[in-house]
């Protein structure tokens, strides 16, 4: 079993040895493994230590974006080609014993209504997180890595940087390359690399929840070894992790990896898949016993119908969750937080037009009072 340790108490710039922060088919292999071998990495949280216990809402005004996220890796797998399938198997996710929640201004689901910094620390006993910003809320166990992908190759760095600039070109938001706090921190990584915060189709910062113990996540191979990097674990998330964090922690991650040789080219898979062997979290939570809900349709607050618009319905579900938890004596930055750490938001139907409706679950076992 071969393992990259990292000093906790040291930030990644600190030991660039250990991993990067930009995607980018130059960044050296940690480790190489063969197929089948078990590997051990230790992660640091999204904020790479920026955000310790205790600290304060002042702290996160001038927050440096571009540290976001450290990964540790890469890890090359001997064997992997262009064109193969790469299925990265968890074995096992352990989480360190601090986390955070925060939201601040520019970011979020609702960063035109949250347009203020604001944290929530969590005390992690390895069962459940809790809170003193959050008296009552006990979050169980759901660890995944928020961040894992390969490396891209040079054609699809060129390609999907052209995308996201004719996308800010356009109006939209994207975080394009900048060498401003990039590990490694000169060369062509730093000055071209591609930005963690968006997933794409070497997968990266999908957020997705049921990616824990148990679970297979299936990527389409465009570099020699493969190149495989993990960070930005979380112990758990509501589907959405709407404020932009959920339970944010370091980790250490347990993987395997098995090639399916040309299985992306002869299959035409861009993107990436991913499936488990059980029940991926408590039963309580996964599939929720006793749960509450709100319901969103594409109905603005001025009343005008934006028939079949999933984010209009999206927002309105989430907002109406908020109501109900202020309703139960919640401020909103602790309803905005218990939604992104806890509430999943759901597709419940996509054929009743114009009224399209996503749902908002609580699940109240998280409530212990």
């Amino acid at each position: 079993m071969q393992i990259i340790e990292i000093d906790r108490q040291k930030r990644l710039r600190d030991e660039p040895y250990t991993g990067h922060n930009r995607w980018h088919p130059e960044v050296e292999p940690k480790i190489e493994v063969e197929e089948g071998e078990e590997v051990v990495l230790q992660t640091r949280d999204a904020s790479d230590g920026l955000i310790p216990f205790g600290s304060t809402i002042k702290e996160l005004v001038n927050f440096p974006r571009g540290v976001v996220h450290p990964l540790t890796g890469p890890v090359y797998i001997k064997g992997a080609a262009p064109g193969d399938l790469l299925e990265v198997e968890y074995l096992d996710i352990i989480p360190e014993s601090y986390g955070y929640t925060r939201f601040g201004p520019n970011v979020g689901f609702l960063k035109d209504l949250y347009t203020y910094p604001f944290i929530v620390h969590w005390t992690i006993d390895g069962r459940f997180a809790t809170s003193d910003a959050l008296p009552g809320v006990r979050i169980p166990a759901m660890c995944f890595m928020g961040t894992a992908g390969l490396a891209p190759s040079h054609l699809q760095l060129r390609e999907w940087n052209k995308r996201e600039v004719e996308l800010v070109n356009r109006g939209g938001n994207a975080l394009l390359p900048d060498p401003i706090d990039a590990v490694p921190g000169d060369g062509p990584v730093a000055s071209e690399g591609l930005r963690t915060m968006p997933p794409r189709e070497n997968c990266g910062n999908a957020d997705i929840k049921q990616l824990t113990k148990g679970s297979s996540l299936y990527i389409p191979v465009s570099v020699y070894g493969g190149l495989y990097s993990v960070g930005d674990a979380h112990f758990a998330q509501g589907d959405g992790e709407v404020c932009v964090t959920a339970i944010e922690m370091g980790a250490t991650c347990r993987v395997r990896f098995k090639i399916h040789k040309e299985e992306a080219t002869k299959k035409n898979i861009r993107w990436p898949r991913f499936s488990h062997r059980g029940i991926w979290g408590p039963p309580g939570l996964a599939v929720p016993g006793r749960f509450s809900a709100t319901m969103g349709m594409p109905v603005d607050h001025n009343g005008v119908n934006d028939g079949e618009n999933l984010t209009l319905a999206c927002r309105n579900a989430l907002l109406n969750m908020i109501d109900l938890l202020q309703e139960r004596g919640w401020d909103r930055n602790q309803a905005y937080v218990i939604c992104s750490v806890a509430v999943d938001l759901r597709i419940s139907n996509v054929v009743d037009v114009p009224n399209y409706v996503v749902s908002a679950i609580l699940p109240e076992d998280i409530f212990d009072r």
